[in-house]
């Protein structure tokens, strides 16, 4: 009776296994992809090996390259690289000959000047004393007797009687009017020359009445006084006080021509515009 009733009820007895089916599926698509991952980062790390295998085999090929510009290929022909060897094996031995030469030669230079040395510092040098004294060369310490001085020897007396030829008396006065007459050229020569001229530098104030005075018109009458021995300078505006303003200006004389009273007195006629001057400063020159 129940067995009837189940088979009329619509039941999936067999699910479980569509279900294992299922996710034995799903399992496999998950491996699959995993392993995809992984072969694909084999091949990755294959491609990078092969590639740093590449980047070798380049490198060996140009080393090989340039190796093969320094010396002869050893794949070649070996009469070559016999060669090669041989010219650098006598080039050694040149440079070997070459540097033994130099030595040689270093060390003769420095005997020759070991010697040198040595007889610089045992030889002594002779002093050769001039013939003055006509006697051996004194020893050290010792000094040379002074020479003795030739004997005079005396004159007869009657040889200044003999006049061999004559007198001189004419010779005489030739000579002394000669001498004279240098001496008479010599004297108006020297009175020729100029002797040394005092000058003197001076700096003077000049004076105006008052403010209202014209400078400008003041400093060209000061200037329009000239004399013989005196140069004017330069000059300029000092002020004194209330808008009152000097003149100092400067000049040269000769002490011989110019006084400084006389130059006053002539600054001093400019009586419109000059109330008085003075001396400021004093120099010789």
């Amino acid at each position: 009776m129940a067995a009837s009733c189940l088979s009329t009820e619509k039941i999936w007895f067999d699910k479980y296994k569509y279900d294992d089916a299922e996710r034995q599926y799903y399992e496999d698509l998950s491996n699959a992809g995993t392993n995809a991952h992984i072969q694909t980062q084999q091949e990755d790390g294959a491609s990078t090996i092969l590639r740093d295998i590449a980047r070798a085999r380049e490198n060996i090929q140009k080393s090989l390259a340039g190796s093969t510009a320094a010396a002869p290929n050893s794949n070649g022909d070996s009469g070559d690289l016999q060669d090669w060897v041989a010219n650098l094996e006598h080039e050694n031995q040149h440079l070997h000959k070459v540097v033994k030469d130099l030595q040689l030669a270093i060390s003769k230079l420095e005997s020759r000047i070991g010697v040198l040395e040595k007889n610089a510092t045992s030889e002594k040098v002779e002093i050769r004393y001039p013939a003055v004294c006509n006697l051996p060369a004194p020893q050290p310490g010792r000094t040379c007797p002074p020479r003795p001085a030739p004997e005079l020897k005396e004159e007869d007396d009657d040889d200044d009687d003999i006049d061999l030829f004559g007198s001189d008396d004419e010779e005489d006065a030739e000579a002394e009017r000669i001498r004279e007459e240098r001496l008479k050229q010599y004297a108006e020569k020297k009175s020729k020359k100029l002797g040394l001229i005092a000058k003197s530098s001076i700096l003077l104030d000049v004076k105006p009445w008052d403010d209202e005075t014209d400078m400008a018109k003041l400093e060209e009458c000061v200037r329009t006084v000239q004399m013989d021995g005196m140069l004017w300078g330069s000059s300029k505006l000092v002020p004194v006080g209330y808008g009152i303003k000097k003149l100092q200006i400067q000049c040269v004389m000769e002490d011989d021509k110019v006084g400084t009273d006389l130059l006053e007195e002539e600054i001093t006629k400019f009586e419109d515009y000059v109330q008085s001057v003075d001396n400021a400063a004093f120099n010789k020159i």
